[in-house]
């Protein structure tokens, strides 16, 4: 059973295993909640369509937990032990033995508390495992033609919001909405937009800026109607990890 969240790592392993496994001894299982942004919903669900993958989706509640709520650092333990917890629950009832997630060698040299809580409850990643890179998933999801493999990253919501900020459903939709409408303004590749409390901090690739700058009249006026008071745009382009390097200066 996989941990499926739409991006091209859990995608790769979800059309892998249903071609290795068969629609009856493979699942893939979504977890909604505020915090799960609504483009990677959307793009698990095409995959899944796509690629004949049986698909499950159930609620998880870390909103309800205050130690999640106050947003610390290793936030994000508490978020996968929802998870994983809960996904231990549907493989009992189903009687699947292992869970996977699409944890990459790359992702073991990050700050990801999330880890810690998978390996508490025995998921198992087979890319990092298999020492693949996060350039060796988009190679293969390419050959495979997955179409999202060249997709940029987009995590958690919460994870745009800054450490001690705390986590509520309407910061985690100021977030979306604000990413939503910056795509509609054509802005591709990587992108964030950084809730700091009071003002918004939008990350975007470097070949990007000169676009949101060119309609900085509206993405200002956007974003106040959002409610925030200020909003700024990094001229140092996005940057992975960035709310830490905050927490840490």
């Amino acid at each position: 059973m996989l941990g499926f969240s739409g991006g091209v790592d859990s995608s790769l392993l979800a059309v892998a295993g249903r071609r290795a496994l068969g629609a009856e001894d493979f699942l893939a299982v979504v977890g909604r909640s505020a915090s799960y942004p609504e483009v990677q919903y959307g793009r698990a669900r095409e995959i899944a369509a796509r690629y004949q993958v049986p698909l499950l989706e159930i609620d998880t509640h870390e909103l309800d937990d205050p130690r999640y709520l106050a947003n610390p650092v290793d936030r994000c333990y508490f978020c996968k032990t929802e998870l994983w917890t809960r996904l231990q629950d549907v493989a009992h009832e189903r009687g699947f033995d292992l869970i996977i997630d699409g944890t990459n060698a790359d992702d073991l040299g990050e700050h990801r508390p999330g880890l810690r809580a998978a390996a508490e409850r025995r998921v198992r990643s087979p890319l990092a495992e298999l020492g693949w890179t996060k350039d060796d998933v988009r190679a293969a999801a390419r050959e495979l033609g997955i179409p999202l493999w060249d997709a940029p990253a987009s995590p958690c919501l919460s994870s745009r919001v800054r450490y001690g900020l705390a986590i509520t459903a309407e910061r985690l939709a100021q977030v979306e909405q604000g990413e939503a409408f910056l795509r509609s303004l054509g802005v591709t590749g990587d992108l964030r937009v950084r809730h700091l409390g009071a003002v918004a901090r939008i990350e975007a690739a470097p070949a990007e800026i000169p676009l949101v700058e060119r309609a900085w009249q509206r993405v200002t006026a956007f974003f106040e109607g959002l409610g925030f008071g200020a909003v700024e745009l990094d001229p140092r382009g996005y940057r992975r990890g960035s709310l830490l390097v905050l927490e840490q200066s």
